[in-house]
This record gives structure tokens, sequence and C-alpha cells, in this order.
């Protein structure tokens, strides 16, 4: 398996993460908000298991052997082994938390690749911990969460000598930028959704600081303050840092640049006011201030600040655009012999595209399938008009923002579909037409023109089905709905649109989900996992498809739902397209499961590999692809 995990820079709240934690003495501070991201850099790996032992090699930036270091997986050995001290010793500290909790095996970590500068307040060392957290969890498929994750590095980082920051293994979250709140021994995680490619320059200012005297002067003014230097080192790690970086956050999250350079020059500016008098022999940083304010940068940036502890060892800069940015690296080159690295916050792409499997026979519904296929079944929406259930679906999709939905048929069935959605009635058949149907034909052609014929001639699966779409998706996320279910929202939002919100927010693929009694799970795909927000949304650990009870009794209880109930998939799902990389996979090595290729498996591992967002629905589903499940739906759809 191979493995990549960034290093991470501050981009606001600097220090309030360790000041924040002081609230479990003081209560009267401020909460600590800091703004974190993942690098472009980082630590590539490759792993396996090993029976006994924890192995890890690396290899330098510049090409050495770095390594190989073992020690047996023994809780007394790795314990021993984490408190030496040195790279090595991160790798320990974490495999020795994990076997503290788990039942695992070794492991061998290839570290082949660190393009990651060290001591430059990046966290190379979290990105260590990290890596080997992740390691073992998808590697034994521990089921953490990416927050599960982060809290195994952390806690394997302390076992070390080293004494980290809490922030720091956020760079589990990778390069999606996260604002984190520290409140005593709490920490909460949001991760910020950016509209639009943001850039930055991260500069080495080749100088020297103290890190150690910095935290050692600013910890000295907590957790009650005495003088009125330690005021102010408080009021800025307080209330001022914080109203600083939640308005970072909004810029951010609305893409806007200008907004966030201002930002970092405010608080630049107030770090300077408030807590170079604690620290001076530090935090005056003459390198920094002479870079942050060189006249040839001016025109090509939009602000700057330090970066970490501060002093003079990281500087950054946030810039209009990627022509500004190399513009800017070249003068710092030139003029101040500086070397830089780029960093760039990539925007969300929007879902723009669905995709509606409709290629199946319909074995269930025979012999109406010999006549007409089940997607073309009539349903009567809410207004009373009856149309065709693929319609329904498709609506569902553009009214909640879709731009171009993929339908996926047999090519013998192209005609049937081209002749409802992109052929108009024959012109004496229109004129027959009332002028409100007369505009309903326009309004279907509009829909049609929309919609994109795609072809599965083979039946293999739904997961199969979802690989033919593969040319027409692309490189972007993607809705899926299934062709025999319509939707009903309880709620203002349609059931898309909820899924979509979630989507925004997150940044991960998406499951819709529904509470289902456990007589019923034998029908449904099925997901366990921990809330993220009790009730709404869940951060899942596992997908099962169709489950015994048994199993679902045994593995797949979710905290907080009623007795012998479990979360079933809707049927609706927002998913990344490394989705058909992992289908590509078992098409490729013929991996069938019960006779065809099935998503529910490369769900699962795309949840290892990235992490998998459950929402619950508030609304209800309807199957058209059994018969009583449609003479059902008959009679509730059009009331839903």
């Amino acid at each position: 398996m191979k493995l990549f995990v960034p290093g991470r820079i501050c981009l606001f709240g600097e220090h309030s993460d360790w000041a924040g934690s002081y609230r479990r003495i003081n209560g009267a501070l401020e909460k600590g908000y800091t703004i974190i991201t993942g690098t472009n850099q980082g630590l590539h790996a490759e792993v396996k298991s090993h029976p006994s032992k924890l192995i890890f090699r690396s290899t330098l930036s510049d090409g050495t052997p770095f390594g190989p270091f073992e020690v047996p997986m023994d809780r007394d050995a790795l314990l021993e082994e984490a408190q030496k001290g040195g790279f090595f010793s991160y790798a320990a500290g974490v495999a020795y938390q994990v076997l503290t909790h788990y039942r695992v095996r070794g492991m061998e970590i290839n570290n082949t690749l660190t393009d990651l500068p060290i001591k430059k307040g990046l966290s190379s060392s979290a990105a260590a911990c990290v890596l080997v957290a992740r390691a073992f969890n998808r590697l034994y498929d521990l089921k953490m969460t990416v927050r599960g994750e982060m809290e195994f590095a952390y806690l394997g980082e302390i076992t070390t000598p080293s004494r980290c920051g809490r922030m720091d293994q956020g760079c589990a979250y990778g390069n999606r930028p996260i604002l984190m709140t520290f409140d005593g021994d709490r920490i909460d995680v949001d991760e910020l959704a950016i509209p639009n490619d943001l850039h930055f320059i991260i500069v080495d200012l080749h100088a020297g600081k103290d890190t150690r005297e910095i935290l050692n002067r600013l910890n000295h003014c907590y957790p009650f303050a005495e003088s009125e230097i330690q005021r102010g080192v408080q009021e800025y790690l307080g209330p001022i840092s914080a109203g600083i970086t939640q308005r970072a956050a909004k810029s951010l999250q609305e893409g806007d640049a200008r907004a966030v350079g201002a930002l970092m020059r405010e608080a630049q500016a107030n770090f300077d006011k408030h807590c170079i008098p604690a620290c001076p022999s530090q935090l005056t940083s003459p390198v920094l201030h002479k870079v942050l304010t060189y006249p040839a940068l001016q025109p090509h940036i939009l602000g700057g600040k330090g970066v970490g502890s501060q002093g003079d060892g990281t500087a950054q800069f946030i810039v209009r655009d990627a022509e500004a940015q190399e513009n800017a690296i070249h003068i710092i080159e030139r003029d101040l012999g500086l070397s830089c690295l780029r960093l760039v916050i990539q925007g969300g792409h929007r879902v723009r595209k669905a995709i509606i499997p409709a290629a199946g026979f319909g074995t269930r519904l025979f012999p109406a399938t010999k006549a007409l296929k089940k997607e073309m079944f009539p349903v009567m929406d809410r207004t009373g008009r009856i149309k065709p259930a693929i319609l329904a679906i498709v609506e569902e999709a553009v009214n909640s923002g879709i731009e171009d939905v993929g339908l996926i048929v047999q090519t013998s069935d192209k005609e049937l579909f081209e002749d409802f959605f992109q052929t108009p009635p024959p012109i004496e058949n229109f004129n027959k037409l009332s002028r409100e149907n007369q505009e309903y034909s326009r309004y279907l052609l509009d829909i049609g023109r929309r919609v994109h014929l795609l072809t599965q001639d083979v039946q293999d699966g739904f997961g199969h089905a979802v690989y033919c779409s593969r040319r027409f998706v692309g490189k972007e996320p993607f809705l899926l709905m299934l062709g025999d279910h319509l939707y009903a929202s309880d709620t203002d939002r349609s059931c898309v649109g909820q899924l979509l919100d979630v989507y925004e927010r997150t940044g991960r693929s998406v499951v819709g989900l529904k509470v289902m009694p456990g007589r019923e799970v034998g029908n449904f795909g099925c997901v366990t996992g921990i809330w993220q927000k009790e009730g709404e949304i869940l951060n899942i650990t596992e997908f099962v498809e169709k489950p015994d009870i048994e199993y679902a009794r045994n593995n797949l209880q979710v905290e907080g739902l009623p007795p012998d109930s479990f979360l079933t998939v809707f049927g609706i799902y927002i998913l990344k397209p490394q989705v058909f990389e992992l289908l590509e996979h078992n098409i490729a090595r013929n991996l069938r499961e019960r006779g065809e290729f099935q998503l529910t498996s490369c769900l699962d591992e795309l949840r290892k590999l990235e992490g998998f967002t459950g929402c619950v629905i508030k609304g209800r589903r309807f199957d058209i692809g059994l018969p009583e499940a449609y003479r059902q739906t008959m009679i509730d759809f059009r009331n839903a």
C-alpha cells in the first residue's frame, strides 16, 4: 500500500492551541482557534504487514538511505525505543499506542521520499506519526476516522521526548484547510471548503530561532497574567487571535485571497505588538520583517506573516495567482537568496454531473419489463402529473443544481430514451396538447439537453455499470442515483440538495443514509461509524452489502439509534473519481461478489483511502424495483 502524508502549515492562530488548553485551569481565557492546511510536500511511503516486528526504512531528501530500524512488536520494547528520541522514535511511539488499544501484528514502512523541509515549522515529526497511524489503520482496517488517526498520532508523539503542539497532527486532514478549536482538553475540527484555488509561498528564512525559548517565555504568561506584558500576550493569543482567525475562516471559504492577505498583515502586526515584549531576543525577528516588508515584493503579494512559533524560521505569503506566485519567488530567490516552497490550496470541484444506471432487465417485475423498461414505469407526482419514474429522478438531480446527467443504458434501449428525452412529439400530436402540456413538452426537451446516454452492453453488476461512466465523469466528483428509486424530502431542501450541502462542507465522498429496522437490513447496503453530528452526519467506518441480521447486530450498531435499528444506504451518493480506479482494479482481476462486480466493496476501499461521510437524509425513498414496493409507491409518492 502506498501512502502520502503532507506537512502542515499554520495559516492563522499560532500558539493558540496550547494557550486554549489552559482553559482547563482558567476558564476566563478565550478558546484557541487555529487554521492549518497541509503542504504540497510531505512523506511518501510504501507499507506492508510484518508478522512480528516494526521495521522502518527511509530515504532522505538528498537520496541518502536512513535505517533500517527495527524493534519487536512488544509494548515494552516499543516504549523503550520511543523514549530514546530521534526520528524512529515517532514510529515506535505510535506503534506502542496502537498495540495498547488494538490487536495488530507488525509493519514494514519504507519511507521512499521525504520532500518536506525539517525543523521549519512544517511538522515533519507530526507527519511521520500520522503516517504510522494511517498505515496501521488501513493495513489492519482498524476503522479509525481521520480524527482517530490524528489522535493516535498525537498520543504516539507525546510518548517520545517531543513536546509537540496539539495542532500539529492536523496534517492528517491533507491539504484541505481545517479550523481547529481548543477548549481545555477538548478539540473540535471543522473542515473548510474553498471555492477556488488559493496560492501561497512558504519562505525558508535560513536563520535561527530558539523555539524552546519562545514557548517557555510565552507559557510563563499563563494561566494567570501577573504583568502588563503577560496580559498583552493573553490578549493577543485570546480574543484578538480568535477574531482574526474566525474572520480568516470566512474569507477562505469565500475564496477571498485579498481579505486573507489583509488578515495576515493584521495578525502579524498584533503579534508583534503584544508578544515581542515577552521574548524580544527571539521574536524581534529582523530577517522575517525584512522579507515581509521587502519593497520589490509588495506589488506581487497580498499579505504575509510568520509561521508556527514565529521568529526567524519561516515566512508565508498569499498572492493573487500562479503568475504572481512565480514572480514573487523569483524576487525572493534572486534578491534575498532564500528558498521557497509553492503551496496551492485547491478549491473543491463543484458537483456538476450525475450518473443514473438504467441498464438492468428488471427480472422481479417480469413480464411487465418485457414490454416496458422499469425506469419508464409511470408514477404520479404531487402536482398530479403522470410521468416515467426516470424523469422524476432526473428532475431531482437537475432541480438540485446538477448540470449534466448520464443515463447508463443498454445499446438496444438508447432509441427509447432518446425518443423520450430528445425527440419532440410529431406536430399533429403536439397540436392536440393543451397549452400547459405544450409548455411541458418544451421543458422536456430542455431537460433532455442535459441528458447523455452511456452504454453498458453487459449486465455485470452495479459496480460495472458505474465504471461504464468513467469517461463521461472524468476527474470530477459526481452524484450517483439509482434508476429504480424515487426520493421525496421532508424539508425545503431536496434529498440530493442535502447530500450536496454535506459534500460542500466536508469535501469527502458522501452517501445518503436512512434508519431502518433490523428485519429489513438484508435488503440494503448498511454502514456503521461515529457521529460527527449526532443523528445527522456520520464518519463511516464500515460498509456492508445486505448483511444478515446477526452480523448487523454484532458489528453495525450505531450509538443513539433505537433498539435493533441500523443505518442503511438511501440510494444517493456523491463520489470522488478515485472510485473508478478501485472498480478498474476489481474488473481487471475479475474480482466478483455473488457473480458480479459490486460497488459496496469499492466504497469501503475509498473510505480507507480518503474517509467517507454519511448523511442521514430527512426524506423518504420509494422503490419501484419490486412489485409490492411499486404498488406502494403509486399510492404514496403522489402525497410525498
